[in-house]
């Protein structure tokens, strides 16, 4: 079906459509280069779900669009034993535009065939979500959020019964049955008062959040350091318009960090995130109103967390007392050291214990772990697969889950949640700084003091945008030619390993050789001979590449200059 005609088929439908969605259709159509992208394909569907601007077409996110990816799910559990149906979904959402409504709709499509759901009171963050569903036992969830995109995007995740990203045979079959849906706009649905009146519908909120917050009282190793250091620590806490605001009072207060003080006009649910261009807790911009404040306050440490609060970014106090924002692999080797010392100090460090990472961080954690004679397991970007390795560790009684994390800003202690975690990573983040204040030391200071002992390893990464209709096309070009013309050298250095995890090969010492220890994966890691690592992974929500570079010298000078020089030879290659 060419672009035109799907637009007929949605003006057709106009009196289906909200008063909103049949404004923006009318706009749309006076610029054919939208309404081309919005209506000639459908919107995707990734091992992650659906993540795209807002809007009418079958390439945008709306209400049937989301109705489509909901009517796959439902249709799964169709198949499934009166008693896992009954289990149900847990749905929830955050604060950005239509979040609330693409909620209750999912929740009219499930309860139309007789699936219970239980449904958020209010937003909530997304690693509730994930604990909610295994609280609850029940069969899968729906969170509604575009994580840390802008305002213009909203996003679709289905999770498992184990609280991580549902498993890829179970997505295949809703994709399937998506793809059977041939009109977006005959998926049916319940009402909400029919679904209240005959106990399919059930809201949860304060019962659940009491529960998550027992558990993340676990969270702590060393109650008595943040009994003692609590009161005088001062943070400065923004939850960028989102999620964490839900909670973050309570966690800290639980947790005996008193003196805490959210940046106020980001505690505003604003869909509109006013405050910031993009709220996202990497970016230094993000932090300049909450710099301001803890500046005000003489803060130690200042703590944000994304809209749907699974993923953190903190700043520090540097040699010079001006804020500076870590890495997500900085925070990651903080919290490595301090988590293994402690333990350590406190004869809690079992045997066999193990931190995970994915293969696109940082090796500095690692390199602390062997340190400790604790375990550093590597698998695959994506959350599910740090909850797959928990799941093992568990299932075969093999070793004890530490921590677990992604360069992208993404941490999880304990296993009562299966996906990233804002609030454990602001709770053992706040105890860190607590224990080096305790010595006098911030938590730059600490950074300074891992570098000195171990190197300074240093990683960056950087994306490449490929808008358009035929941005997953020239994606998949490139990395097609990078396959078949396999790189030998990069800005003058030998690359002496190359592993394909698309193909499952390793290309090392003109020899090829297989490995299965991972699955596929469309991702590319180059070793050079300095110790140098690049990545080139297409993101699963995002038409982009991310690059990701990762170089160990002796002097922090010399790792950004390595790292600038490396990244700069990739990005010529790539726009060659």
């Amino acid at each position: 079906m060419n672009w035109q005609d799907n637009i007929a088929i949605w003006q057709a439908n106009q009196e289906k459509l909200p008063d909103y969605l049949k404004k923006e259709l009318t706009n749309i159509q006076t610029n054919q280069a939208q309404a081309e992208e919005a209506f000639s394909t459908d919107l995707e569907f990734g091992t992650a779900g659906m993540r795209a601007i807002m809007g009418p077409g079958s390439n945008r996110l709306n209400l049937f669009t989301v109705g489509q990816a909901t009517e796959g799910l439902a249709r799964l559990m169709d198949k499934l034993s009166d008693t896992e149906k009954k289990r149900g979904v847990v749905i929830s959402y955050d604060s950005r535009f239509h979040s609330a409504e693409f909620a209750t709709h999912c929740a009219q499509i499930l309860g139309n065939h007789h699936i219970p759901v239980f449904l958020f009171d209010a937003l909530r963050p997304t690693p509730e979500l994930s604990f909610a569903i295994r609280h609850l036992k029940a069969y899968a969830g729906i969170m509604i959020t575009a994580s840390h995109n802008s305002k213009e995007y909203n996003g679709y995740k289905i999770y498992g019964e184990d609280g991580g990203q549902m498993p890829p045979k179970h997505v295949q079959i809703v994709v399937d049955e998506m793809a059977k849906i041939t009109n977006l706009f005959e998926v049916e649905t319940a009402s909400v008062t029919e679904l209240e009146s005959s106990g399919l519908l059930t809201y949860i909120g304060e019962d659940v959040d009491q529960a998550y917050l027992a558990k993340l009282k676990t969270v702590s190793i060393n109650e008595e350091l943040n009994k003692s250091q609590g009161e005088d620590l001062k943070i400065v806490y923004t939850p960028l318009h989102g999620t964490g605001k839900m909670l973050y009072r309570q966690v800290f207060e639980m947790n005996h960090f008193k003196q805490v003080y959210v940046v106020a006009k980001q505690a505003i649910l604003d869909p509109g995130f006013s405050t910031i261009k993009t709220p996202n807790p990497e970016f230094m911009e993000t932090f300049d109103l909450a710099k301001k404040q803890a500046d005000e306050v003489e803060a130690d440490l200042i703590i944000a967390t994304d809209p749907d609060a699974d993923r953190l970014g903190v700043a520090v106090r540097n040699s010079q007392q001006k804020f500076e924002v870590l890495t997500g692999n900085q925070i990651a080797a903080i919290v490595t050291q301090y988590i293994l010392e402690s333990r350590h100090q406190l004869g809690q460090l079992e045997p066999n214990s193990e931190i995970v990472k994915s293969i696109v961080s940082s090796e500095l954690p690692a390199k602390i772990a062997a340190d400790y004679e604790v375990t550093c397991c590597d698998v695959l970007t994506g959350f599910k697969y740090i909850g797959e390795e928990i799941e093992r560790l568990n299932e075969t009684q093999s070793g004890h889950f530490l921590f677990g994390f992604e360069e992208s800003y993404g941490y999880l202690l304990k296993d009562f949640v299966r996906d990233k975690d804002a609030m454990q990573a602001a709770l053992i983040l706040a105890e860190t700084a607590a224990f080096y204040k305790d010595q006098n030391k911030t938590l730059y200071d600490a950074m300074q003091e891992i570098y000195q002992k171990y190197g300074y390893f240093v990683e960056k990464t950087c994306s490449f945008e490929f808008e358009g209709l035929d941005g997953a096309k020239k994606m998949k070009q490139l990395m097609q030619n990078l396959r078949s013309q396999l790189l030998t050298e990069l800005n003058g250095t030998p690359i002496v390993k190359i592993e394909d995890y698309l193909n499952q090969v390793c290309h090392q010492d003109q020899n090829t050789q297989v490995f299965t220890e991972y699955p596929k994966a469309d991702v590319l890691k180059y070793y050079l001979a300095d110790g140098t690592w690049l990545a080139l992974r297409p993101s699963g929500t995002e038409p982009k590449v991310k690059l990701y570079v990762g170089v160990e010298t002796d002097s922090q000078q010399a790792a950004d200059t390595k790292i600038e020089n490396y990244q700069q030879a990739f990005s010529d290659l790539m726009t060659q």
